[in-house]
C-alpha cells in the first residue's frame, strides 16, 4: 500500500511538472479577444487597459486564447501600465497549464 501512495505522489508530481511551460504571443483582454483574436498584433495597449475587468491572457501562433489565472491577471495589468507600446503587445509568459488555464508566474512585454 505504501509503494502505491509513493508511487501515486511521483506521478503527480511529474504530471505537475509536465504542465510547467512558456509561451510567446500576444497579450490581450478576454473581452476583445472574443471578437477580435485575429487582429491582436493590432490590439491597443489602451483598449486592454480598459477592458481589464475580464480578465486577460495571450493569443498564441496557432490563434489559440488561453485565459491566465486571477494573479495572471494582476500581472498582465501591471505590465500594462508600464509599458510605452501602444500596439503589438507581444509577451513571453511562464508558467503552468491547467486545463485551458495559465497559472502564471511572470509576464515580460517584449
Amino acid at each position: 500500500m505504501r509503494k502505491l501512495f509513493v508511487l501515486s505522489g511521483l506521478l503527480a508530481a511529474f504530471a505537475l511538472a509536465a504542465a510547467a511551460g512558456e509561451w510567446q504571443g500576444y497579450l490581450m483582454d478576454t473581452m476583445c479577444a472574443a471578437k477580435m483574436k485575429d487582429k491582436a498584433a493590432s490590439h491597443k495597449a489602451q483598449c486592454a487597459l480598459s477592458c481589464s475587468k475580464g480578465g486577460y491572457g495571450i493569443v498564441t501562433a496557432d490563434g489559440k486564447y488561453v485565459k491566465f489565472d486571477e494573479a495572471g491577471n494582476v500581472k498582465a495589468l501591471g505590465a500594462l501600465k508600464a509599458t510605452t507600446k501602444d500596439q503589438e503587445l507581444m509577451v513571453k509568459v511562464t508558467g503552468s497549464l491547467d486545463r485551458d488555464l495559465i497559472k502564471v508566474d511572470s509576464i515580460t512585454i517584449q
